[in-house]
């Protein structure tokens, strides 16, 4: 029987033999992910990690929409790195956390759409965030310069009275619209690569399919694969396992979750109840945004913090300003919001409401190129591997 270390030998011989046969600059992020998965595949070990070893050991072979599925898959916790015995500085330069990074802002660019704003964003995010945020900002202070509500009377403490309700819908409405177009284009086409002809009859299966898609839920909302595949969470570049990544996401979720309820909330009073804003400290909206907010603030805040001090091993430094700028909206967009609510009876009120509103427009406007679409891409990924993990189930027990 061969030894372990003569199959991945052979597995890198496979893939393209070594990392230094060819210069990085030159390997596309998909081969060089080909490459490490090969070698993985022959290895083995990490198969008790994150959903991607499993979902690897499935596959003899990997084309693109395997690459790009296992990809976003990956959770990025660093685990398999530190667990590695071919990572640098042997020979075989097995990075699996880095690679996959690298393939999947390849996907947030592919399928974004229209593409040409998917690069530009992969290549400027934090730039183009901050920027477009003051743009935004500055645009709106100038409609209040000119029609004189720059200094409103504070006890009024009224957004309507500064932009009216029908002005936010105009100013709104159409970018939503085009994100959430825009965001179901490329989910459309991510999953329309990854799927395959042996999912259609599954996913007809009622009870099969609810159940896929209760677990890939659950799995998403728990950032189950965050806990480095032993329960510790993720390494941090001192080779420590913590939760801290999993408890800051969970922080920017929820907090998210919570200030979107009550922007629908609000939505009903307005419109099904007819009771105008602003809304009492004790009234839903408030109940649940004030939470949100602070939730957003501190959640924001911690993975501003991972980003700068992790590993750079663990990831692809070219990502940063994608990453640096949806987490700096975010932190934006609660922080001047909570700034807002407190400064309602201020003559400062007019000027904080064009801040949050440039900061909330900018959001929304660049949702579809930034990391809020990896989490749909991820969601994609989870509830693939939901269905073939059943699939392969059955298929051992004879069924089907």
């Amino acid at each position: 029987m061969q030894s372990l270390e003569a199959l991945t030998r052979e597995a890198a011989a496979l893939a393209g033999a070594t990392a230094n046969t060819i210069p990085a600059a030159q390997i596309s992020p998909e081969n060089e992910a080909l490459r490490l998965l090969t070698i993985c595949n022959a290895c083995r070990y990490c198969e008790g990690f994150c959903a991607m070893f499993p979902a690897m050991t499935r596959r003899l072979a990997f084309d693109r929409a395997d690459i790009h599925y296992l990809a976003n898959l990956c959770h990025n916790c660093g685990a398999c790195l530190y667990a590695c015995q071919y990572a640098a500085p042997h020979e075989f330069n097995v990075n699996v956390p880095q690679t996959m990074a690298r393939v999947r802002v390849n996907t947030y660019t592919e399928f974004a759409w229209p593409k040409s704003f998917g690069r530009l964003y992969a290549r400027n995010g934090l730039t183009l965030s901050l920027a477009l945020a003051a743009c935004l900002a500055f645009f709106l202070i100038l409609c209040t310069v000119a029609n004189g509500t720059v200094w409103a009377n504070p006890a009024a403490q009224n957004f309507y009275a500064i932009f009216s309700h029908n002005v936010m819908v105009t100013l709104f409405a159409p970018i939503f619209a085009f994100s959430l177009f825009a965001l179901s284009v490329g989910l459309h086409q991510f999953w329309r690569e990854i799927k395959r002809n042996d999912l259609e009859t599954f996913l007809h299966d009622g009870e099969n399919s609810k159940t896929a898609s209760r677990e890939a839920l659950q799995n998403a909302l728990t950032l189950k694969y965050l806990d480095g595949g032993h329960g510790e969470g993720c390494n941090e570049a001192d080779d420590r396992s913590t939760l801290l990544r999993r408890r800051f996401h969970h922080w920017t979720f929820y907090g998210f979750l919570l200030c979107f309820a009550a922007t629908s909330v609000a939505t009903i009073y307005h419109y099904a109840l007819g009771w105008a804003a602003p809304y009492e400290y004790f009234t839903l909206p408030k109940l649940l945004g004030v939470p949100g907010g602070f939730a957003m603030v501190i959640g924001t805040s911690g993975l501003f913090w991972l980003r700068w001090k992790r590993n750079p091993q663990h990831s692809d430094a070219a990502q940063k300003p994608m990453d640096l700028g949806f987490t700096a909206l975010l932190f934006l967009v609660a922080s001047t919001g909570l700034a807002l609510m407190f400064s309602r009876a201020t003559s400062a009120m007019p000027l904080l409401l064009s801040v949050h509103l440039g900061a909330v427009m900018a959001f929304f406007a660049t949702m579809p190129y930034s990391k809020f679409a990896h989490g749909i891409y991820r969601g994609a990924a989870l509830l693939k591997h939901a269905i073939e993990r059943r699939q392969t189930v059955r298929a051992g027990s004879g069924e089907g």
